[in-house]
């Protein structure tokens, strides 16, 4: 009788329990997350398993939808999947705040992108926690799509696959690092080990200082 009387008052003050939200990413190889948005309480973890492709979870910001927010916000780094892949690389974190909406991309890139005309972000690889009527998730993502006709110029770099990615604001990327506010990493790495992160930066500049030599050396040929 005493237990049943614990019980019922716990329950009349209503027990909170965490939730794992299940989120996929890049599922059947489309430039999605899937759902592109959530609804999270505090201590919710977010749980990311990459499906296909060569993609990342960055947190950024409702003003700059494609843009890392800041050098210890949430970041998985790139996350190789094989063709044919049977298991898969994960990452997830902890919502630790949900007094503001939280905002998310992938960094990934075209390898000659210079202008994120072939961005995942640009071409609308976004996704949202908890985002309101003012700063709605359309919104975010019309802002994200936005950017594939920004004249910014941005260096790329080859993660270890050859698939060009847009170098962040930071080398965050180890799942695991401290998060910035209302979110705290937790855990990656269940299923696939996943390829090495960014490797070899290459210059834009350097590449079209070739190009421009070979346009002259075949104008002189044919002068």
């Amino acid at each position: 009788m005493r237990f049943s009387t614990i019980f019922a008052a716990a329950l009349s003050v209503g027990v909170v329990y965490a939730e794992t939200i299940n989120v996929m990413v890049g599922a059947n190889s489309t430039l999605t997350f899937t759902p592109s948005e959530v609804t999270a309480q505090d201590g919710d973890v977010i749980a990311f398993t990459f499906l296909t492709k060569n993609h990342t979870v960055t947190q950024s910001s409702f003003a700059a939808p494609c843009t890392n927010l800041s050098t210890d916000s949430v970041d998985s780094g790139f996350q190789f999947v094989a063709a044919g892949a049977t298991t898969f690389p994960q990452f997830s974190f902890n919502v630790t705040n949900t007094s503001a909406p939280l905002w998310f991309y992938c960094r990934q890139t075209g390898i000659a992108d210079v202008q994120r005309r072939h961005s995942h972000c640009g071409m609308g690889m976004v996704f949202a926690v908890n985002p309101t009527v003012n700063k709605t998730f359309a919104e975010f993502q019309s802002a994200a799509m936005a950017t594939a006709n920004s004249t910014t110029n941005s260096t790329t770099t080859t993660n270890s696959t050859g698939t060009s990615g847009s170098s962040p604001s930071s080398t965050s990327g180890a799942p695991g690092a401290s998060g910035s506010a209302g979110v705290s990493p937790s855990s990656s790495g269940s299923g696939s080990s996943p390829s090495a992160t960014n490797n070899g930066a290459m210059s834009v500049k350097t590449g079209g200082a070739l190009l421009l030599s070979g346009v002259g050396l075949v104008a002189g040929l044919l002068l």
